[in-house]
């Protein structure tokens, strides 16, 4: 009787490796932000006086020897006349938004700040009238008033997998678990911690002060 050896499977061929994700690291976001203020003239204490942000933290910020928070950020970014997220895009100046923006997974542009890492979506565009962000939870605890950011406009959270504690400046706290979600008016202090073992991931959008907005607040005052 006639045996015939087996055939080895032909070997797969590799995969093609993934595309790395664009990173802002400190340096190509200093280079961004001194772009941004001479493109208009400005000095260090001019963009400090606008911002309400030390000249010394700017100027550390521009050197890439400081890592911002989202609160520093989004000021300078008002300051600047500037949309959050194309802050941290090196190269082609972005265009205004006028169609459909798909960013691929794994495509957006990441900065490591101080409690979070953020991976902001859709920076091809600018003067969007809100900020997607997918973030990574990082800090653990509230170590004083300084992790409180406030912001211009509203902020929408959702808790992709972990758990977290959104602490607020007047003393609520709330806790979000996996598939739950928060929105609230960002110009109170807030401070996200990670509670699960494993680090927590949000996606979220933060928005600018839209016109009821500032209408409700000239009505207060």
């Amino acid at each position: 009787m006639k045996t015939t050896t087996p055939r080895k499977p032909s070997p797969r061929p590799p995969a093609p490796a993934a595309a790395p994700t664009p990173t802002s690291d400190r340096e190509a976001f200093g280079r961004r932000l001194r772009t941004a203020r001479k493109k208009y003239g400005w000095t260090l204490a001019e963009v400090a006086q606008r911002s309400g942000i030390s000249i010394t933290t700017i100027s550390r910020a521009e050197r890439g020897q400081l890592a911002l928070s989202y609160e520093k950020f989004s000021a300078l970014a008002h300051a600047l006349k500037m949309d959050i997220g194309t802050m941290f895009v090196e190269g082609r100046e972005p265009a205004q938004l006028q169609g459909p923006v798909v960013t691929r997974s794994g495509r957006g542009v990441v900065y490591r700040g101080l409690a979070f890492t953020y991976e902001f979506l859709a920076t091809q565009a600018a003067g969007k009238q809100m900020s997607p962000i997918l973030g990574t939870v990082h800090a653990r605890r509230i170590e004083g008033p300084d992790d409180f950011a406030r912001h211009e406009g509203e902020e929408w959270v959702y808790v992709l997998s972990g758990a977290v504690e959104v602490h607020f400046e007047d003393g609520r706290v709330v806790k979000l678990a996996r598939g739950d979600s928060l929105y609230f008016d960002s110009r109170l202090g807030h401070a996200y911690i990670t509670t699960s073992r494993q680090l927590a991931r949000t996606i979220g959008a933060t928005t600018s002060e839209s016109n009821l907005m500032k209408l409700a607040r000239q009505a207060r005052g």
